[in-house]
């Protein structure tokens, strides 16, 4: 046995196979405090950088809603996401040594827009075989837009509308459970688990990162997805109605516009 499935027990693995979810506790309250420092640091990045900002309007003004593509700007966040604890529990859940595919920071700050219900899988390129996790840097709840997920629907694509999001008739059929979490806790979703968050409705933010990792066999494809995320960034249509922040548009937030 490999040291990475030390970090899970059976139960935990079964849990994950079985629901397509499993809230861990990678963080102690030190590397939780040094956690949300090293967002507040990203968040006041320039825009303009190698890095990805993404921006909504609220009913606050503009705020900052993600970004992107940061590991190779921020050694902390590097080596949160790419080794040690996180790394591990994402290669015992794959079930082979892991890899990350992609990041991003969610930050739902007061008055942050929600995503509508949908599957990660459509949105990722050139892999099969991956998962994601949403790592609370700040308390999630049902007020400020916690996620929201369905067990053991994981299994198959579900029917999509024409934003890649699941059809309003099936998400009504779907039985959906709020995921509550702590400062630190981490919640791991397998990429066709359906998930959906609502809106910040609280006076308070509701900051998240967002990591992906694929089977290492599948090759180390970060940059290519990037890259062919930005082509097709490029080459999209954009209705002004919504923030593009994915190969989805899942995204409720309302785009800021430029005089």
């Amino acid at each position: 046995m490999s040291a990475n499935h030390l970090i899970l027990g059976p139960e935990q693995i079964s849990f994950f196979k079985t629901n397509g979810w499993l809230v861990t506790n990678p963080l102690d309250e030190n590397q939780t405090l040094d956690l949300q420092s090293w967002i507040t640091e990203v968040s006041k990045w320039p825009d303009g950088g190698s890095w990805l900002h993404y921006r909504e309007m609220t009913e606050f003004g503009p705020k900052l809603c993600r970004t992107e593509y940061f590991t190779a700007f921020h050694k902390g966040l590097h080596d949160l996401l790419t080794s040690g604890h996180m790394l591990a529990t994402a290669s015992a859940l794959l079930g082979e040594e892991a890899v990350l595919y992609k990041e991003k920071i969610n930050y739902k700050l007061a008055g942050g827009a929600g995503y509508s219900p949908h599957q990660d899988a459509p949105a990722y390129r050139f892999i099969d075989s991956h998962i994601s996790c949403m790592v609370a840097v700040d308390d999630a709840n049902i007020g400020n837009g916690c996620l929201e997920v369905v067990s053991g629907a994981h299994q198959e694509i579900l029917p999509m509308d024409d934003d890649g999001c699941i059809l309003a008739e099936k998400v009504d059929e779907l039985k959906w459970e709020f995921a509550e979490l702590q400062a630190g806790q981490t919640l791991w979703f397998h990429s066709k688990t359906p998930h959906r968050s609502g809106d910040n409705l609280s006076s308070v933010d509701r900051r998240a990162i967002y990591p992906t990792y694929n089977a290492l066999s599948e090759g180390d494809l970060r940059e290519r997805y990037y890259a062919q995320k930005i082509a097709e960034f490029n080459e999209s249509k954009i209705d002004g109605s919504k923030v593009k922040v994915s190969l989805i548009n899942d995204f409720r937030g309302k785009p800021v516009m430029n005089d």
